[in-house]
């Protein structure tokens, strides 16, 4: 019997009370039923190969639904996002009706990219002037000028920019390279309706970094998508979250754990005070930790029912999330590559996306956001940053994972390893990799010899 049941029925394991279905009318909670996935060795030249990489690039990532940026960064018409994604560049626009178009970044002369990666705006020209020859395009991707146009006996190309799919949702535009996409909110459906409760809209980003990892985009996926790793490389995590009682939910694309968080895992000992960690949940939810005399057992459904009766009172409206949410760790996979951390008080986006053309690199893309309680100044958004891994700190947690990767994609390489063997508590993994083999060999599953 798999080791993680074991210790699940056994004295030691202590499940944390949770909250019921019916007492959450709006993020559901109820337990997905697993899905019926084989147990086959995840194969590892998936992770370095390719010609993988190509046909990723041919099947998925060519045809899902991507995060371009967040729609209070372009109010304006002409401001603009520039975003990329393996080998193109994404030009995302505020048009003059208040809409949001996407274009591919490059002008239509001789392919010079219009704008760096970042937010900015066209300023009062609401043109894009391309930097090489001054080709002068408007905010639809029309022409707006062209130098020396008598010069050119072909006239010019009959269209402008070339122009991609984009909507928005959750505060977010989104994108997509599909020439004819589902809907965008068929494509996250379920995940709406678990994430429209929070008050994303009132946060405000706090971090906006990109750092250059040495391995391949799904080896920070894998990363991100279960606790098994919590003992060995966050021990430190395991004095304020209960890393094996996590529910693992698996949707048709899309997943999610829940985990709960103030609280002790049962592989440490009971401690003889509140560890530190808790004692900052306790005080960012207004408790004074020296005048707490319960058990540490009793802090989490304290925590929650001290934030849900003094919420109001520090301008935070928790009214459409039930109590578990206010504590503990609502963990979505958005297919393919987001990784969101979502609380009360403040939601992070962990973001994988592939090198240009080296699978044993990627940039991961790090967005936190916090709340702003009402009547409280807006305060300006974070600037980006970027670096390559080993430059600067991205705080503890993230350090160990950084400094872990590398070594895993070099052993993907390993004649010595054959495969990924995953456990039950990596299911969100092997649901990961079944919904990238459907975009990639289909439903019926990989032929002969695929990866």
């Amino acid at each position: 019997m798999d080791e993680f049941w074991q210790r699940s029925k056994s004295p030691a394991f202590t499940p944390v009370p949770r909250v019921r279905p019916q007492d959450s009318p709006h993020t559901p909670v109820e337990k997905a039923p697993d899905p019926q996935l084989d147990t086959n060795v995840i194969d590892q030249r998936r992770y370095y190969s390719r010609e993988f990489m190509q046909l990723e690039w041919e099947r998925m990532w060519s045809k899902v639904w991507l995060l371009g940026g967040r729609e209070a960064d372009i109010p304006e018409p002409g401001d603009y996002i520039v975003t990329e994604i393996g080998p193109e560049s994404i030009l995302i626009v505020r048009q003059r009706d208040g809409g949001v178009r996407a274009f591919y970044n490059v002008c239509q002369h001789r392919g010079a990219r219009l704008r760096g990666c970042g937010i900015g705006t066209t300023g009062e020209s609401l043109t894009f002037k391309c930097p090489y020859h001054h080709w002068e395009y408007t905010l639809d991707g029309g022409y707006h000028r062209i130098p020396d146009i008598d010069t050119f006996p072909q006239g010019r190309p009959k269209k402008g920019l070339s122009e991609i799919h984009c909507d928005t949702w959750g505060g977010f535009v989104w994108y997509t390279l599909n020439e004819s996409p589902q809907p965008l909110l068929e494509f996250l459906e379920p995940l709406p309706r678990h994430l429209e409760p929070y008050n994303m809209h009132k946060m405000v980003q706090t971090r906006d970094i990109t750092v250059e990892w040495n391995c391949n985009w799904k080896t920070s996926v894998d990363a991100f998508n279960e606790t098994y790793h919590v003992q060995g490389i966050h021990p430190q995590l395991l004095w304020y979250l209960h890393d094996l009682d996590v529910q693992i939910d698996c949707y048709e694309r899309h997943n999610r754990y829940l985990i709960p968080f103030g609280t002790l895992s049962p592989r440490v000992r009971k401690p003889p005070a509140i560890p530190e960690p808790i004692k900052t949940i306790m005080k960012s939810a207004g408790m004074d930790p020296a005048d707490y005399d319960r058990p540490i057992s009793q802090i989490r459904r304290d925590v929650q029912q001290h934030k849900r009766a003094h919420g109001a009172a520090q301008g935070k409206d928790y009214s459409r999330l039930n109590d578990d949410q206010l504590t503990d760790d609502y963990h979505y996979l958005i297919f393919p590559n987001l990784s969101l951390n979502v609380h009360a008080d403040d939601f992070w986006i962990f973001r994988q996306r592939p090198h240009a053309h080296d699978p044993d690199r990627m940039l991961y893309d790090i967005m936190t956001f916090e709340l702003v309680p009402d009547g409280q100044e807006w305060p300006q958004r974070a600037e980006h940053k970027q670096w390559k891994h080993g430059d600067k700190s991205i705080g503890l947690v993230l350090d160990q994972d950084a400094q872990n990767l590398p070594s895993v994609q070099a052993g993907m390489h390993s004649k010595g390893f054959k495969g990924l063997w995953i456990g039950a508590q990596e299911l969100r993994i092997r649901h990961f990799h079944k919904v990238l083999d459907d975009y990639l060999y289909g439903p019926q599953g990989k032929p002969p010899g695929g990866l």
